[in-house]
């Protein structure tokens, strides 16, 4: 039946065109939806079903066919979103009476927290690297210095540094422009090392017409596979078996604030979270740090 195919191709051009959401975004519904369709074919009979005959019943199906697979309770609820997404729209705009995909609950989501360095951790991190950079004073050591202490300094996400233009940063206010999740823009501070870093690491920027801030040898917009492998080769070294990624250093950075005293409301606007919910999570580490230093200290915090 036509719905079967029109209907989430009218989704997806609603959702890239009238709401703006991120290519990516727009790609993982499209793979999402061509998932659970596959399901559905299996699960009623390839040409025994159409969007408008989908129950309740049959999402749960699928999603617990994804829970048998041993897929991660965090996967699941994407996938979730992305039906939820889907049904919103067709109820909106008419084509369904209500939203089968509503009274569905999200698996609880799995808390696991990623790796992240201790302060000392990160000064040895920062401070070798950053040596050996201004050392050879070649243009790859120094980018990778660079990245490394904009990850750190302020935060980021991976794909808001891959965005990064020349433009986004205003040294002269000591602050970076950042588009976050949704096409949302946030201002976040740029501390010294990382504006040092980043001096050096502009020097020697090949001369090419790209407005992009972090570039490749060759002058293009450096990919996000490539500022992974910069960053976690760097990362090894420290890493003590731990397999630390770019976003170890965005909850070192936002663990490294709660330690020191920064309210989680001021967390969440750097982090550029929408819920103090997302930025709970951080909170876990420093309750613990704040119960070793308790057990140490207190003159009856020891053992009972």
């Amino acid at each position: 039946m036509t719905n079967r195919s029109d209907w989430p191709e009218d989704f997806l051009r609603y959702a890239a065109y009238e709401r703006r959401l991120a290519s990516n975004t727009t790609d993982g519904y499209r793979r999402d939806l061509l998932q659970f369709a596959a399901f559905l074919d299996a699960y009623n009979g390839a040409t025994d079903w159409d969007w408008s005959h989908v129950d309740r019943a049959s999402i749960r199906a699928f999603m617990g066919s994804l829970e048998s697979r041993g897929l991660k309770r965090s996967s699941i609820q994407r996938k979730l979103a992305a039906i939820r997404a889907f049904f919103t729209f067709l109820n909106r705009v008419g084509r369904l009476d209500a939203n089968p995909a509503g009274l569905v609950k999200s698996p609880r989501r799995d808390r696991t927290l990623p790796g992240f360095l201790t302060e000392d951790g990160a000064a040895v991190l920062l401070d070798s690297i950053g040596d050996a950079a201004r050392v050879d004073g070649a243009f790859l050591p120094l980018r990778r210095w660079a990245l490394l202490e904009l990850l750190y300094s302020c935060g980021l996400r991976l794909a808001e540094v891959q965005g990064l233009d020349r433009a986004s940063l205003d040294g002269a206010a000591r602050q970076l422009r950042v588009v976050g999740k949704g096409n949302k823009e946030r201002i976040v501070p740029v501390g010294g090392r990382a504006r040092a870093a980043i001096s050096e690491y502009l020097r020697t920027r090949p001369d090419v017409s790209t407005e992009a801030l972090f570039v490749s040898n060759r002058g293009s917009r450096l990919s996000r596979r490539q500022i992974q492998r910069d960053v976690t080769g760097a990362l090894a070294s420290v890493a003590d078996g731990e397999r630390l990624s770019t976003h170890s250093l965005r909850h070192t950075f936002a663990t490294h604030l709660l330690d020191r005293g920064a309210d989680l409301v001021s967390v969440k606007e750097l982090l550029g979270h929408a819920s103090l919910t997302t930025t709970r999570i951080y909170t876990h580490t420093s309750v613990d740090r704040l119960k070793r230093v308790h057990a140490q200290a207190h003159p009856r915090g020891g053992a009972e």
